[in-house]
């Protein structure tokens, strides 16, 4: 999911600009496919090492986590010489390294709209087990 989220951005932010030549196209598109591993395969340790982590331990979301595989993607346009996009105020200052606009809205925007929920599934088992944690206490 991640490598072709990686490269469909980066060829979408190209045509976009239109000012890639053919070579430079070429390059960037074999520097996506490579920047699409590198992001899945550090994305998939991070959330591994969330999951690993007791609930009242973990100090960030899994879309927090995945929102980070904008780093090789922007990686990859700035080499090619991309100039930023213009973005608004609030994603500026929510995400000042996404120069591309490129920070999912949620895991469903990687191209799998399954994805979607599980953000929210995750929030409300999290909820659950610290919930019934501070019930055991109060008993």
């Amino acid at each position: 999911m991640v490598p072709t989220w990686v490269e469909v951005n980066v060829a979408t932010i190209l045509d976009a600009w239109g000012k890639a030549d053919d070579a430079t196209r070429a390059h960037a598109a074999a520097a996506a496919r490579v920047a699409g591993a590198d992001a899945a395969a550090r994305v998939a340790s991070e959330l591994s090492s969330l999951f690993s982590v007791d609930a009242a331990d973990q100090a960030t979301t899994p879309l927090e986590i995945v929102r980070t595989a904008v780093r090789e993607p922007t990686d990859v346009l700035a080499a090619a010489g991309v100039p930023p996009v213009v973005r608004d105020a609030f994603a500026e200052r929510a995400w000042p390294d996404d120069r591309y606009d490129l920070v999912p809205g949620t895991l469903g925007d990687l191209g799998d709209p399954d994805l979607g929920p599980l953000q929210l599934a995750w929030g409300l088992a999290k909820a659950k087990v610290l919930r019934a944690r501070a019930d055991d206490r109060c008993t």
